[in-house]
């Protein structure tokens, strides 16, 4: 049985407001995935839920995550999307990596948590730089959080400084973008299929 993916758009946009950067680049993503195999279930933009601001995974009455984390958690690789804003990831990015931050405290018998196991990846898409900047915080919010880091785990384009055209709107992906995002889900692929095979053993509590 092939493995499955699942992508989180945290553009601030809803997703009936306009097409989104974002989506594009995760499409990129999950057409190479698909090359190995993997099978994208769907892509959630957050900013379609309400999602509450917290650090537990059930912060009430209307909030959304709980019913998000059971899918997310579901799939074996997470495809993690966020445009650029002021150099930096959007801020509904970094409310669902708070969210996240619940997994510590829900380890298993041996101390795993829930995404233990489960492959990240990320996408970037904005008209600035930060990229780089972004996907660090990112690495080190998922890796915390137990999700596994694959090497080169990070499909970006930005354009160019002060620009006004979006990724969403180029004639075609550049070729480097194209090469980048076929590394990145050939090594998330691979990782995946390594750890559903022989997942971490974890340590006696």
């Amino acid at each position: 049985m092939g493995l499955t993916a699942i992508a989180l758009n945290c553009s601030l946009k809803k997703s009936k407001s306009e097409e989104s950067s974002t989506d594009k680049m995760i499409g990129l993503l999950a057409s190479e995935l698909a090359k190995h195999d993997v099978a994208l279930t769907e892509t959630i933009r957050i900013a379609d839920h309400d999602v509450k601001p917290g650090v537990s995974s059930d912060e009430g009455e209307g909030d959304a995550w709980p019913d998000l984390r059971r899918r997310i958690l579901e799939a074996d690789i997470l495809i993690f999307g966020t445009p650029v804003w002021m150099g930096q990831m959007s801020s509904i990015a970094k409310k669902v990596l708070e969210r996240m931050d619940a997994f510590l405290g829900e380890t298993d018998d041996r101390e795993r948590m829930p995404s233990y196991g489960k492959v990240a990846m990320v996408a970037v898409v904005g008209n600035e730089d930060g990229a780089h900047g972004i996907s660090a915080h990112v690495y080190q919010a998922l890796s915390d959080t137990g999700w596994t880091i694959s090497a080169s785990a990070v499909s970006y384009w930005v354009g160019e400084a002060m620009g006004d055209v979006d990724f969403k709107d180029l004639p075609k992906v550049p070729d480097k973008v194209s090469s980048a995002a076929a590394m990145v889900a050939s090594n998330a692929a691979h990782l995946a299929k390594l750890l559903k095979d022989s997942p971490y053993p974890g340590v006696e509590g």
